[in-house]
């Protein structure tokens, strides 16, 4: 249960973390495990900190069952910068990759590969506002490509893939930064996974990267050493300091996540948590929902009542009732709960109640 202070947030991200670790992070703020400092001020060179990074690193593996032929990364420069990392270091055989577009992040990540080869745009549902996940298949995917890009949770208009198309021998990238560890996903069919932090694992400043060995050494000699996927495997993401406190709260999470059931149990959670948001959008005569029915997120929930001064007085609403950041994207206008992994249930039930209580005071 949330203490009485806390509001429900439901932030797209930075997003809501688990309590429990938020107060653990919070007693070890001024010394860590009786190091006599806080995680901020430790060098990364140290012996305690390379216990942090190589513990949250196998913890996650524990967690999304990684196999040895991947390399885990803790990068910087949030998902963006794998907009352009990606095509780098991946476009480097036939120079071609084709890209689905179904959200924002999609469409900037293909316009960044357009810089660095031949990024084809094989479907878009932007014609549709991304209410949809674009239905592709192997036939449409060009037989070199030198890999598949997807992001798989579409954060702002709340899409994501409930099946995996199914892309034939074609090398798969994805973004999973708003539904990674929300769900069990085989790491075995994509080449290379990423994800922002600040949804469902750490506050902002860390990038996960999970990418196949094999993968690894292929960027041209002219690369940025930077933006080199091959500086960071090889140095254990650690070739500069890395974002330290970022990793640490990451860790504690893993530790969090491995103690309550692991990615199973959230996911029943966070599909009951969802289900009942959906199930009342879909009984309502006010509200509806964006999306639809086969590509809904679990995660990113957004929605509308068709008239934008009504909207805004139901976000202002809600904000009385400390119920904060459900205003849309900017882009997307209307409403967005988004209720990730440590989002409370009780807090679902609340914005229901006050959907509830704002339906009856507008009915015409």
């Amino acid at each position: 249960m949330a203490d009485e202070y806390r509001v429900f947030n439901f932030s797209a991200g930075p997003s809501v973390l688990p309590e429990p670790v938020l107060r653990k992070c919070a007693a070890e703020m001024l010394n860590y495990e009786g190091t006599g400092e806080s995680v901020m001020e430790m060098s990364h060179r140290s012996p305690e900190f390379q216990k942090i990074i190589d513990d949250a690193e196998a913890n996650l593996r524990k967690l999304m069952n990684i196999p040895d032929n991947y390399y885990v990364m803790f990068l910087q420069g949030g998902a963006t910068l794998q907009f352009s990392m990606v095509p780098i270091n991946l476009m480097t055989g036939t120079g071609k990759a084709d890209y689905i577009v179904a959200g924002q992040w999609g469409k900037k990540a293909w316009e960044e590969a357009t810089k660095f080869g031949d990024a084809r745009c094989v479907a878009s549902s932007e014609a549709d506002k991304y209410t949809y996940i674009p239905k592709v298949t192997k036939e449409d995917i060009r037989d070199d490509v030198d890999y598949v890009y997807i992001c798989y949770n579409n954060t702002v208009f709340g899409t994501h893939y409930n099946e995996l198309p199914d892309f034939g021998d074609h090398l798969l990238v994805a973004d999973m930064s708003s539904c990674i560890l929300s769900e069990e996903v085989d790491v075995n069919k994509f080449g290379l996974i990423y994800a922002g932090a600040q949804k469902n694992v750490a506050p902002a400043g860390m990038t996960i990267v999970i990418v196949r060995k094999d993968l690894v050494g292929k960027a041209p000699a002219n690369t940025p050493i930077y933006l080199n996927y091959k500086t960071h495997a090889e140095k254990g993401s650690m070739y500069n300091t890395p974002p330290c406190y970022t990793i640490y709260v990451a860790g504690e999470v893993f530790k969090y996540l491995l103690a309550n059931g692991g990615i199973p149990a959230m996911h029943e959670k966070d599909v009951r948590k969802a289900q009942k948001i959906y199930d009342y959008l879909d009984s309502s005569e006010l509200f509806r929902g964006t999306v639809v029915k086969e590509d809904r997120s679990l995660m990113n929930i957004p929605f509308v009542t068709g008239d934008p001064e009504l909207d805004k007085e139901f976000i202002a609403g809600a904000k009385e009732r400390n119920m904060i950041n459900l205003k849309g994207h900017r882009i997307a206008g209307g409403m967005r709960a988004s209720v990730y992994n440590a989002f409370p249930e009780e807090g679902v039930d609340a914005l229901i109640a006050y959907m509830k209580e704002f339906e009856a005071a507008h009915k015409k």
